[in-house]
This record gives structure tokens, sequence and C-alpha cells, in this order.
């Protein structure tokens, strides 16, 4: 980090270990945006064709394409006593996950989250260039 960069509120780093417990992937409406190389992973995984894929899996928001979701808000790829179907090929935006630029702004959006996610706040300590790096994949 440079000098001339402003230092973050959280310049000793935050805590994040995954659960899996899936608190980020159900319960709220919202988008999973994909680009063009997610799309081709997810599809490989599905073992479909890409058209195919984006019929089933995915929704047209403008220009950009989202995962779907089931009525309740869940992801289509979280599955009740299995988690995230597609965990090794998962989105940048889930694979950022706390990191978001929305997540990270203050100290009291920091708190917000930790309320959310039993991981956040827990686990290793990630370095302010980490989450840095992380909140610069997509604005979130």
């Amino acid at each position: 980090m440079s000098d001339q960069q402003e230092i973050p509120w959280y310049k000793d780093g935050l805590s994040f270990e995954c659960t899996r417990c899936g608190a980020c992937c159900t319960g709220e409406e919202g988008f999973v945006w994909l680009n063009e190389e997610e799309i081709d992973a997810l599809a490989r995984r599905a073992e479909l064709p890409v058209d195919q894929f984006l019929k089933v899996y995915t929704k047209r928001i403008g220009k950009r394409i989202s995962l779907r979701e089931r009525q309740n808000g869940d992801c289509v790829f979280w599955h009740k006593n299995v988690g995230c179907s597609v965990y090794e090929d998962r989105p940048r935006q889930c694979r950022t996950w706390p990191f978001w630029n929305s997540n990270i702004e203050s100290p009291a959006d920091w708190e917000r989250t930790q309320k959310s996610c039993p991981g956040s706040g827990q686990g290793r300590v990630y370095t302010v260039e980490e989450i840095l790096a992380q909140s610069k994949v997509i604005d979130i």
C-alpha cells in the first residue's frame, strides 16, 4: 500500500472463515452477477451446453446476467444438508464475500455483516492488502 493511499479503518485486517452455513446464499432476493468465464465453468459443472445452462440457471437483468433464485430467495445452487453444489466453481462475487465494498465501508457495515454471517470476525485474519484486492474484484 503506497503512502498516498488512505489507510482503511481495517488497517490491522479482518477475520473471516467460511462456515458454509448458507447465510449469504439464502433468504433474501439479490443478484449474483456472472461473467463469461463463470458461465462456462458453471455450465461445465452442470454438464450442460452454455445455452441450456443460461435458460435453466440464469436471468438477464438489463445487459447483465445473474443466477436465478428459488421463490424463497435461495440461490439455485444452494441445497439444504448439502450446501453450495458448485462451491469449487462459485462465482467471483461469492468467492470475495464478505469483503465487498458494501460490507467494509465502515465499522458499522462490518458489524452488520458479522451479525448476518457467522464466519465474519472468525478464523484467519486477512491483511488490508488482501481485503482491498478482493473488494476490487467486483463492486457490491
